[in-house]
């Protein structure tokens, strides 16, 4: 069968038939999840590489530091912009353009960011903002992974998948570190070399590889096909129609934009409390996982070439965490999970942060615990948050909530600076980014668990 005809049956459904979406097979699941990983690995080697590239790109485009900080602060804004859009984008899309759109937007502003010119000091430093903006399409990857993976694995055959989906999931989302660390070598190999142009050239010959595969190889889901259905119906006027196809799939049929449907009454508190969540949470990420060189140079007195190969070997703690989260959320419940992964994080950093870590031994194992406990519970709330949205405004949802990383990330860090520049990296990481993390995890204790936000007012809205 090729991947663009229909799995569902659309035809309209005799009075109180029942349907069943048909499953996804064992061969499909495995394409989408090997697809789903290498599309956000590499989206976030894109991602990382602007982090890890900025000293070099400040002296070739002849920044100061205040200045380098004020472009990415510009680029965090445009971010989230590109971000709060493509959700809607992609409830309308589907989940597999929506891929395509998101993998192939960072090939394309890989390649735009290696041909940015120098020495035109306002036109370049402009273009680098509005290209690198656009950066938020590979950013952005992620929500449509949790809502693609979500809807696959609710109605793949095979069971284990069906039964533990945090679990594998968890892989997925464990692109981040991965990026990171693909980033961070590649970078240490051929930066010198090859300069930081030739880096992006490198970020853009795979994303384009994926958009091709997927284009070949990815099938949509059965709920966004049977959605997409229910939205052509209501564009055409046949209402009655549209509702009644959504009851014979016991589905609860809404015409609201997904933007909007996203703030009713029994989607709210959850949209505030996990926007709310990720902003404080990122105070950490922004200052533990991006800025980790110079938290250790700065507040604990190591090497940055000390550093580089401290931050290997925590990051790959850290995709243990994903791993780990990922399974406990299945077994324990999500929320649980997350909860408790950021008030740990948020205990490690401290404990790394005060004299009591003063050997290297000591600061890996405190600095690799805070981070494991950081980003491991991201694989449980991308699909946690993807269980409390239903497949209307699923992609909406996550994108959205995702998007308040970028705001959490230029808070957080105008805060770290001022109180750096008074009392030190130290105090500033500690009653930032620690205290930050740990509030987070408290924060989280408000969220509704997925079955109560879906079945309160809206009985039937579950896919």
């Amino acid at each position: 069968m090729s991947i663009q005809e229909p799995v569902v049956d659309l035809s309209q459904p005799r009075p109180d038939e029942k349907r069943r979406f048909p499953v996804f097979s064992k061969r499909h699941t495995t394409t989408a999840t090997v697809l789903a990983l290498l599309a956000w690995t590499v989206a976030v080697f894109d991602y990382g590489l602007f982090g890890t590239l900025l000293p070099a790109m400040q002296q070739e485009f002849g920044w100061s530091a205040p200045e380098a900080y004020a472009i990415n602060t510009w680029i965090a804004v445009g971010t989230a912009i590109v971000c709060f859009g493509i959700g809607p984008v992609i409830d309308r899309l589907g989940r597999r353009k929506g891929m395509m759109t998101t993998i192939g937007g960072t090939a394309v502003v890989s390649g735009l960011t290696a041909l940015i010119p120098t020495g035109i000091p306002f036109f370049s430093n402009a273009m680098l903002v509005v290209v690198r903006s656009f950066g938020g399409l590979g950013f952005s990857e992620q929500a449509v992974n949790a809502t693609y993976m979500n809807e696959v694995y609710q109605v793949t055959e095979v069971a284990d998948k069906r039964k533990r989906p945090g679990f594998h999931y968890s892989f997925i989302q464990g692109g981040w570190p991965l990026g990171f660390l693909l980033a961070s070598a590649l970078a240490l190999a051929f930066l010198p070399s090859l300069g930081w142009r030739a880096l992006y050239l490198m970020a853009t010959v795979p994303a384009a590889v994926i958009v091709w595969v997927i284009a070949r190889k990815l099938k949509e889901t059965p709920q966004f096909e049977l959605h997409h259905k229910l939205t052509e119906l209501e564009k055409h006027g046949k209402t009655e129609d549209a509702h009644s196809l959504a009851h014979a799939y016991g589905v609860e049929h809404s015409s609201a934009a997904p933007l909007k449907r996203i703030w009713e009454p029994h989607l709210r508190r959850n949209t505030i409390v996990f926007s709310i969540a990720w902003i404080v949470n990122f105070f950490g990420i922004t200052i533990f996982s991006v800025l980790g060189s110079s938290v250790l140079k700065n507040a604990k007195g190591v090497e940055l070439s000390d550093a580089f190969w401290m931050l290997i070997v925590i990051n790959l703690l850290a995709y243990f965490g994903y791993v780990f989260h990922g399974w406990l959320g299945d077994k324990i419940g999500r929320k649980r999970t997350i909860i408790g992964g950021w008030i740990l994080s948020g205990i490690s950093f401290a404990i790394m942060l005060s004299p009591l870590a003063s050997d290297p031994f000591t600061i890996i194992l405190t600095y690799g615990a805070g981070l494991f406990f950081l980003v491991g519970p991201y694989a449980a709330i991308q699909y946690f948050m993807a269980e409390c949205y239903p497949v209307s405004c699923r992609a909406t949802g996550t994108a959205f909530i995702g998007a308040m990383s970028q705001p959490g990330t230029i808070i957080g860090g105008a805060i770290f600076t001022a109180i750096a520049a008074g009392a030190g990296t130290g105090s500033a990481a500690l009653w930032v980014g620690a205290l930050g993390t740990l509030v987070s995890g408290l924060l989280m204790i408000a969220a509704k668990p997925p079955a109560e936000a879906l079945m309160e007012d809206h009985p039937h809205d579950v896919a």
